[in-house]
């Protein structure tokens, strides 16, 4: 990576005004099952299954840390500041130390949706991502019967970069996926 390697870089805690984004504990294992195993989260993202099997947060959790050391992924726990109740994820993935280049993912649970906390969790990502890790392009995607997510991605200044038709195969049906993308010129220059 230009600015650091991220294999030198402990995954951090990120602070927002309602959040505080941390690693996930295999104690989160419990919430992340409850949250993410809803029908409606489970039906908006491409690889979350319902019903979510027993141990399969546990078995995620535990690949986290591996992840990270090899520079492919950051996972962060989102919680609320003033509570510190888990209520969703956010994601670098994908991570191509070759490319400066990562896809962002996120999901959160259903009571906890259009209050804003997925763009507000991202812009920290973000920072995180261009400041701390040297990136230049994040991309993302989102599956076009999720229209919510395709906002998020706009109201982060992304730009959609295209459509890719029947990428996805779940639950017997074939969904499109919407691409954006946002460099870090764009990001530093938003305002």
């Amino acid at each position: 990576m230009k600015k650091n390697e991220i294999s030198e870089i402990i995954l951090p805690t990120l602070r927002t005004k309602r959040l505080i984004l941390r690693p996930f504990d295999i104690t989160d294992a419990a919430k992340v099952q409850q949250l993410a195993g809803h029908p409606l989260v489970a039906a908006t993202t491409a690889n979350i299954p319902h019903p979510y099997p027993d141990g399969a947060a546990e078995e995620w959790i535990a690949l986290h840390g591996d992840w990270f050391r090899k520079g492919v992924g950051a996972q962060f726990a989102m919680t609320l500041l003033n509570t510190k109740e888990l209520i969703g994820c956010i994601s670098l993935m994908s991570i191509s130390k070759s490319n400066y280049k990562a896809e962002i993912g996120y999901w959160v649970g259903v009571d906890f949706w259009n209050k804003g906390i997925c763009s507000e969790a991202a812009t920290a990502i973000f920072d995180f991502a261009f400041e701390k890790l040297g990136l230049n392009k994040i991309t993302a995607r989102h599956m076009t019967n999720n229209p919510a997510s395709g906002r998020v991605m706009l109201k982060l200044k992304m730009k959609k970069e295209g459509l890719l038709r029947q990428e996805v195969f779940k639950n017997g049906q074939f969904y499109d996926l919407e691409v954006y993308g946002i460099l870090r010129s764009e990001w530093v220059n938003k305002n």
